[in-house]
């Protein structure tokens, strides 16, 4: 780093004047100045270059001036009769040893002092902003099988890709066209997929009250609930994304206040929000300990944009060649709000529970009015109410209410969406126990319970148009076979169960059922069942930390359909994990 020279010479300069000064004050004689070894250490730092030869004449000039001041001073002081001193004789009184000391090591501290603070006198450290620059990240290295029992239904829709492929051909009712249709496996295993994942992040703490981060994250879509990529497709690049982006200010110790693209700020668990799912839009964080109880009470809020939706041109359905109307369209919001407390009675226990409301507004798809369409890139007034992402789950139905424009059902190839059926307002309830058992072993459970108010199956079929516009596989056609309810429970066991140390390890085991409209499929945990809703079974694990930053996984789940074609999956994993 380069010294900033002024200051370094002025500091110089004050050492050098006042040793010149104790040197001559312990001499009652006069010294003259031009004789002073201070003098010639200034012309050194002239001929090196710190001091530029007008700040050095100027500097001794300073100190002439002074020196003269203070010596007439004195001997008006102590020798009012002493004769007039010569052009260039000083005088200077007698200063005691310890008022020199003193002197000397005020200058000095409050130089050194100054050149901490703006990092201008240490060689080996950083400017100040880089002290409050913090990158972190982490890297998984994952082996997957993906196994799926051999009685599965080999007919059910992929109706995410159905959405995004489309619209896609159908037709009329309930009854979808073989060709063109996106399957999804079910019966194929996907054992050895070696996948991976990578993030990267940089905080920077602007002061005390404000907070800016970015990460990037890998990841082969940009669907919002997994990070992680497979390895291959002939070692070409992966892809990186934009995975945070945020400001977060504190106005108090209590309180903070986020906008941007950030991490959950919600007390939950995978059952509802993936791990991986990052919320865009503004939240606030509050938390209150109190002084005089083991209690600490917090609430978390939050406005978050889920899509925003375009305005569609539809033609006339009685007059094709009219200019049409312009189709409604809504944008798509979560809105959140939680309330919970941890209690710690003893330093063995510790009890949390949150209750929290989340709403899901414009998020049901909405059925179009008549619409006739000729080819793949017509529209109908309601193609904005289909989702953005699903996994699956949900019961879906047909968006577009279709007029046809041949009486020939050979030409009777529909270009149809589909939306969700259910609208979503959610009860959600956590509830955690940590207790230190013995040997320093932990014991930790819990539960978290979902139920979707705005459930009702007869709104869902109005809403659809009639239960031959809904598209999920069904033995009974004319009902709606589905659910509000979610709930899940887990144990985990082990020493160190948050794996801080080297050594530390844990076991954990626990059970998921979800109701196909409990939540919204698109966006809980990818890995269990393969995500989505509609789903029930086992799951359990262990952990081991090598290192503190360092360690590995194993886990294993087996899930079936609740309603519904047959479908069980079990997913068996490795991981290899470290953070910095």
């Amino acid at each position: 780093m380069t010294f900033k020279r002024t200051r370094l010479a002025s500091m110089l300069a004050a050492v050098l004047t006042f040793s010149a000064f104790s040197a001559s004050a312990q001499e009652p004689p006069a010294a003259a100045l031009g004789d002073d070894v201070t003098v010639e250490l200034i012309q050194m730092l002239v001929d090196t270059g710190v001091l530029k030869k007008e700040q050095a004449s100027a500097l001794l000039a300073r100190a002439q001036a002074r020196a003269q001041a203070k010596a007439s001073q004195a001997r008006a002081v102590t020798d009012p009769g002493a004769a007039i001193a010569q052009d260039g004789d000083i005088r200077v009184p007698y200063v005691p040893i310890s008022v020199r000391k003193e002197i000397e090591r005020n200058v000095k501290d409050q130089m050194m002092a100054q050149a901490k603070t703006e990092n201008w006198a240490q060689p080996n450290t950083f400017p100040d902003w880089v002290s409050r620059i913090t990158v972190e990240g982490d890297v998984r290295a994952r082996n997957e099988s993906r196994l799926f029992d051999g009685n599965n239904s080999n007919q059910i829709i992929d109706f995410n890709a159905f959405n995004e492929n489309g619209p896609v051909p159908t037709v009329v009712g309930n009854l979808q066209n073989p060709y063109d249709m996106p399957w999804m496996n079910t019966r194929m295993d996907r054992r050895n997929l070696w996948r991976y994942r990578a993030r990267l992040g940089v905080r920077a703490d602007i002061s005390d009250r404000w907070t800016a981060g970015i990460r990037l994250a890998s990841g082969s879509d940009d669907n919002p609930v997994s990070t992680s990529d497979t390895f291959g497709g002939g070692m070409s690049k992966k892809s990186v994304w934009l995975d945070q982006m945020y400001i977060t200010y504190r106005p108090t110790q209590w309180a903070s206040i986020t906008a941007g693209r950030a991490a959950n700020p919600f007390m939950s668990t995978d059952m509802l929000y993936s791990d991986d799912l990052q919320f865009d839009g503004v939240s606030a964080k509050l938390s209150h300990a109190f002084a005089d109880r083991p209690l600490t009470v917090f609430g978390n809020l939050g406005m978050f944009a889920l899509e925003y939706s375009n305005n569609s041109w539809t033609p006339d359905p009685d007059d094709p060649n009219a200019a049409g109307t312009e189709g409604k369209s809504e944008n798509k919001w979560l809105l959140g709000a939680q309330i919970g407390a941890t209690w710690k009675p003893n330093s063995s226990n510790t009890f949390t529970g949150a209750l929290g409301y989340y709403r899901f507004e414009n998020l049901a798809g909405q059925r179009s009015s008549p619409c006739t369409v000729y080819t793949s890139s017509d529209s109908c007034d309601t193609d904005w109410s289909r989702p953005a992402f699903m996994q699956k789950g949900n019961t879906l139905f047909l968006l577009r209410d279709i007029r046809h424009w041949s009486a020939d059902p050979d030409d009777w190839n529909e270009w149809q969406y589909v939306g969700l059926a259910s609208k979503f307002n959610l009860l959600d309830l956590n509830l955690s126990w940590q207790t230190s058992l013995f040997d320093g072993l932990d014991l930790r459970i819990d539960g978290n319970y979902v139920r979707n108010l705005a459930y009702s199956k007869d709104k869902m079929i109005s809403r659809a148009g009639g239960t031959q516009n809904i598209v999920n596989w069904r033995q009974n056609l004319a009902d709606v076979e589905s659910g509000p309810n979610a709930y899940m429970l887990q144990a985990t066991f082990g020493r160190g169960i948050r794996l801080d140390n080297a050594g530390d390890w844990r076991m954990f085991a626990g059970y998921k059922y979800i109701q196909p409209d409990s939540m919204p499929d698109g966006f809980n945990d990818s890995g269990f069942h393969l995500g989505g809703t509609n789903a029930r079974g086992y799951y359990l694990g262990g952990s081991y930390a090598f290192h503190r930053n360092v360690w590995a996984q194993f886990s294993w789940s087996s899930s079936k359909e609740i309603y519904g074609a047959p479908l069980s999956i079990d997913v068996l994993r490795f991981d290899l994990n470290a953070r910095f």
